[in-house]
């Protein structure tokens, strides 16, 4: 059989026909528009047009681009002319697309293009960490309504696949918990300051001249971006819906080099780490032997974590996941959580997976609330602390700071001090207790007088405790 057909994506020949194998003709062309030409836009462009017979093969039918919404029509992007507009509404509505890729990024109007799009049946392929993390319930139902596609493995953690394995390949499995470093720009942070002892503003300032950190990193540093991805992974991971509000947050700008010193002689380093777990039912609240539900605990900060636990060599810009699971037992997913091609790597691996469904008359998996666990409030979450305290140098002070944890039922792990000038340094690492005891504790020992100072408190997470 001879080729029928032909089309182009950006200038390149696409032909249709027999596939490879020779065992099936390709099917119509499949439209595809792209929302935004940024870093990770270009790249979903490039790759397009220069792959576009091996994307033809494995989907079994061409991509052919339709168009793609910018915001400056003037600027050279080396597309054709045409293929260009300002008008992303027009745009994913056409009949001629059946793809829609977006890159653009923010609430909107992405959130109107892409709810636009799915109700016009256009199945949706996104990155868009914020707006799902917010909006995935009512995406979703659009999604469900037009019996059309969302992915959004790009979302998270760039090209590393952690979203489709919590969607399909652990769909048989009870995930108990998943915790990582979801984004680059801090874990640069951290492992810099780790490894020359550098102040933070210093190590910030050279991500910036580095192109790790935005003009304004805010929403990295502070741990916007990473809770937005844990909503994600805690809303997969255990089948309840989970929104930014409901992560507790911190961020990185208050660690200082001390404390990375401090985490260096227990054996630590520190790490801005997602959690996202299952925890025992509430005070009072029926066990999950009578009947009760565990909770979902989700929470982004900066914490120690043994130098033996494989998230303390994940250094740099890279990412890391680690989900544990009751029969997969502990998976870890390692990769480069940002930059254009490998976001764009996770992109096109989305859009594969929609045209097929879209060729082959398949669905992708909907969203799956179905357990309604509750969230647990970050004073009900046990873990283990690190208290870092400058006190007076003389008898007594020891057994007193010690009574102050025990009062509140917080258990001393070990104690170590250091002197220091006309004081001397604490150093106590707990047991595991609850965030609101410890919270309370702290506010006991600064008003000590014979506590200087508490100079700071971190979490310790990845112990076998």
């Amino acid at each position: 059989m001879t080729a029928s057909q032909s089309d182009s994506v950006g200038g390149g020949r696409v032909t249709s026909g027999l596939i490879e194998n020779g065992t099936r003709e390709a099917g119509r062309p499949l439209g595809v528009a792209v929302l935004g030409m940024g870093t990770v836009g270009t790249e979903v462009v490039r790759v397009l047009r220069d792959h576009s017979d091996d994307l033809r093969s494995r989907i079994g039918a061409p991509l052919v681009l339709r168009g793609v919404a910018v915001r400056d029509l003037g600027k050279d992007r080396g597309l054709p002319a045409e293929l260009l507009t300002t008008d992303a509404e027009s745009l994913v509505t056409r009949d001629d697309v059946d793809l829609v890729v977006e890159v653009m990024g923010g609430i909107d109007p992405a959130r109107g293009l892409i709810g636009a799009a799915l109700s016009a049946g256009k199945s949706v392929v996104t990155a868009n960490k914020a707006l799902l993390a917010d909006y995935t319930g009512e995406l979703a139902a659009a999604a469900e309504r037009s019996r059309a596609d969302l992915y959004f493995e790009a979302a998270v953690a760039g090209a590393i696949p952690v979203v489709r394995p919590l969607i399909q390949s652990l769909s048989g499995d009870r995930v108990n918990r998943v915790v990582g470093i979801v984004n680059g720009t801090t874990n640069f942070i951290l492992s810099a300051m780790d490894e020359t002892g550098a102040a933070y503003d210093d190590v910030l300032a050279e991500a910036t001249d580095l192109g790790y950190a935005e003009a304004d990193p805010t929403a990295d540093v502070e741990g916007y971006d990473a809770a937005a991805k844990a909503a994600i992974l805690a809303s997969l991971a255990f089948h309840t819906r989970v929104t930014a509000a409901d992560v507790y947050r911190e961020g990185i700008t208050a660690i200082t080099a001390e404390d990375l010193e401090t985490a260096s002689a227990v054996g630590c380093t520190v790490k801005l780490l997602a959690i996202c777990e299952r925890v025992a039912p509430g005070p009072g609240e029926p066990t999950a032997d009578e009947g009760g539900k565990d909770r979902v605990s989700v929470r982004v900060y900066p914490a120690l974590i043994p130098r033996k636990h494989p998230l303390a060599s994940v250094n740099g810009a890279f990412n890391a996941v680690v989900v544990e699971a009751d029969n997969a037992g502990r998976l870890m997913f390692y990769g480069q959580g940002a930059g254009g091609a490998p976001t764009a790597s996770a992109v096109l691996g989305d859009l594969v997976m929609a045209a097929r469904n879209k060729f082959y008359g398949g669905r992708a998996p909907g969203e799956s609330v179905y357990a309604e666990l509750p969230i647990a409030p970050i004073g009900d979450t046990p873990t283990r602390y690190h208290v870092n305290l400058q006190v007076e140098d003389r008898p007594g002070v020891l057994a007193a700071v010690a009574g102050e944890f025990s009062q509140r039922g917080v258990s001393i792990s070990t104690v170590r001090q250091q002197g220091h000038g006309d004081g001397a340094r604490l150093v106590v690492v707990t047991h595991h207790a609850l965030e609101s005891s410890l919270a309370d504790t702290v506010a006991a020992l600064a008003d000590m007088d014979s506590v200087t100072s508490v100079t700071s408190v971190l979490r310790l997470e990845g112990t076998e405790e």
